[in-house]
């Protein structure tokens, strides 16, 4: 695939998921282990009566992923600032490059709480790209002929008994008041 058809690619996912609107959602998150940045097993067990947040990003990414983690980072903030708690998951996308050692340095450029964020790998890339599509209804590719994967940009929240309760566009401005909304509903 020429660097013009990744390109495309990228656009168009940009372009499809700038235009879709949240989702309500009724799917359950499979049970899964996979190793976090400390390299220490982490899965739906540790996430068990917990309200978390799922993304999919990847280090060396050169488009979304560095904004995304930067709109983790303010969320996470946002959230902690309104006595709240939520988990931060953040699965790799291209897990055969980051490693926890990697994925702990990316990690560090956006927060220094890791308490509660956990970046996932430990899987491969068939195992992420099949889960994505099963759990999340998200598209995730490795085209072979490059460094860069298309990934969805959405983040999801899940409730504390392991659904998907909504997707959110992390580019649109209402997002962080209505994910908050949602946090406060779930928790009381």
């Amino acid at each position: 695939m020429t660097i013009r058809k990744i390109i495309y690619s990228l656009v168009c996912l940009l372009v499809l998921t700038s235009c879709s609107t949240d989702q309500a959602s009724v799917q359950e998150v499979a049970a899964f282990t996979f190793t976090d940045q400390n390299e220490e097993a982490f899965g739906t067990d540790d996430l068990q009566g917990k309200v978390w947040i799922a993304s999919f990003v990847f280090s060396s990414c050169d488009t979304v992923c560095p904004p995304m983690m930067a709109e983790m980072a303010s969320l996470q903030a946002e959230i902690e600032s309104r006595n709240l708690t939520a988990d931060f998951v953040s699965f790799s996308v291209d897990p055969e490059h980051d490693t926890p050692e990697v994925l702990k340095d990316f990690l560090q450029q956006f927060t220094k709480d890791e308490t509660n964020w956990h970046m996932l790998t430990g899987y491969t890339q068939e195992e992420i790209e099949t889960f994505a599509r099963s759990q999340f209804q998200t598209i995730v590719q490795k085209p072979e002929d490059s460094n860069q994967v298309i990934h969805g940009t959405n983040f999801y929240l899940v409730d504390d008994k392991g659904y998907i309760i909504n997707e959110y566009n992390y580019s649109d401005e209402s997002y962080v008041e209505e994910i908050i909304e949602e946090i406060y509903r779930v928790s009381n």
